[in-house]
């Protein structure tokens, strides 16, 4: 999740698999330190985490998802079902964006892209219990075009860890490549504003396309994945 340390309001890229055990394992393979988001056994969820600025998620979804589509419809308003099912629907890869929004500001904010023509679902409320036993809270809301980008709260307690650098190296996303269709260009700019992570470039479908990581040497695809790493100055290395 995003913190005040960072000037995006970008929370996360979610990234979809199709088995996240193995993903993990293929992640810390190539020198990521990735956390599962709840026991291991059971886990659809595990973190890429930096010191601060958003995060990536890996995330799976049960081979049925489809028997889910109503009752998530029911839970997160129309549209959420569809963004779920899209998730998995062309594969491994990144599948979605979440933006951060003040638990405070949440409300205001959903009455105010309303306003502006932005249909928004119902606002749901989650808790998660992490690996060590914790509990952590966050609320979220979609868009009911599935899309778009999404809203989510900060995680309270906060997760983020004080100082990590992976042992590739890699400190922090440095930017998002997202592509927007034309026809949700003014919807995307209500939610995201002029966020400074955001490289957008115009394409067919909105989504992300890409993520460049400050302080990985080499750009890797993993999993669908485009990981981008930073060019540095001639003469300049790594440490």
């Amino acid at each position: 999740m995003n913190t005040a340390q960072s000037r995006s309001a970008c929370s996360h890229v979610l990234l979809w698999v199709r088995d996240l055990h193995q993903a993990v394992a293929n992640f810390r393979a190539a020198g990521f330190d990735v956390t599962y988001a709840t026991a291991e056994a059971r886990a659809q969820h595990a973190h890429i985490w930096f010191s601060h600025g958003p995060i990536i998620e890996l995330l799976t979804t049960p081979r049925h998802a489809w028997l889910f589509k109503w009752p998530i419809d029911c839970l997160a308003g129309r549209g959420a079902g569809r963004r779920m099912l899209r998730w998995a629907a062309h594969g491994e890869g990144f599948c979605d964006l979440a933006l951060l929004c003040d638990d405070q500001h949440l409300a205001p904010r959903l009455k105010g892209l309303a306003a502006c023509g932005v249909a928004m679902g119902r606002m749901v409320k989650w808790q998660r219990t992490c690996v060590d036993g914790s509990q952590t809270r966050f609320s979220f809301v979609y868009p009911r075009h599935a899309r778009l980008p999404f809203l989510v709260t900060p995680y309270t307690p906060s997760q983020h860890p004080v100082r990590l650098i992976h042992p590739n190296g890699a400190t922090g996303l440095a930017a998002i490549h997202l592509g927007v269709s034309p026809a949700d260009r003014t919807a995307l700019n209500l939610l995201a504003g002029d966020d400074p992570m955001l490289h957008l470039q115009p394409a067919e479908f909105t989504g992300v396309q890409a993520v460049q990581i400050a302080g990985l040497a080499q750009p890797l695809t993993l999993h669908g994945a485009q990981l981008l790493n930073c060019p540095t100055a001639e003469g300049d290395s790594h440490a």
